[in-house]
């Protein structure tokens, strides 16, 4: 009797072990899924990493305190393209809002689209270079030989003067690499947002 009730007990505590451990492989599961996006998220927040932010509107206030941003653009060895800002630096003030351009040409022979990533330097400046317009927002598609001007829209937020950590920085760089996009989001014929320009690179 004693030995069946405990065969039975000890059944019991290994349905509640199986149980606890498919809920943390589960949760495990789901973390591992969630990190990606959560990281992602943290980063743009804080600017950790040297991640920018998007802005929505202007900057309210403008301070004579100025900013020198220096511009970078590489492009991945399987992307058959050439990629560089038109001009290397720009200095403003903080809070002012500015616009450059990059230059891209597609040197392959097909229609290609490309996706790009940026970050700036010192990643502490991250948190307060906030983007309006950009083409690194959307996948970009260029046919073969065709150049396209691809701007970017931006102030420094006058919140940096403010950071102990920033004080001495006179000197922030911008910097965009272009991968390929395997499978894009839209149809690789669609054209570039921003108007094609006829240009040698």
């Amino acid at each position: 009797m004693s030995t069946a009730r405990n065969r039975q007990d000890l059944a019991t505590k290994n349905r509640k072990i199986a149980v606890v451990c498919a809920c943390v492989f589960a949760s495990m599961v789901g973390a591992a899924y969630a990190a990606v996006p959560l990281y992602d998220l943290f980063c743009r927040v804080t600017g950790f990493g040297g991640t920018t932010q998007v802005a929505d509107r202007d900057s309210d206030v403008v301070i004579e305190r100025t900013i020198t941003v220096r511009f970078d653009g590489n492009v991945n060895r399987d992307l058959s393209w050439a990629f560089k800002p038109k001009q290397r630096s720009i200095t403003v003030k903080m809070g002012e809002t500015a616009q450059l351009s990059y230059l891209a040409t597609n040197t392959g022979g097909k229609t290609t689209v490309g996706t790009s990533t940026f970050n700036v330097s010192p990643p502490t400046a991250g948190a307060y270079f906030n983007k309006l317009q950009c083409f690194c927002f959307t996948e970009q598609a260029l046919e073969a030989g065709e150049t396209a001007e691809m701007p970017v829209v931006f102030f420094v937020d006058p919140d940096m003067d403010k950071d102990p950590e920033l004080k001495a920085v006179k000197e922030i760089t911008l910097s965009y690499t272009f991968f390929p996009v395997e499978q894009p989001e839209r149809p690789v014929a669609a054209k570039a947002d921003a108007p094609a320009v006829e240009t040698n690179l």
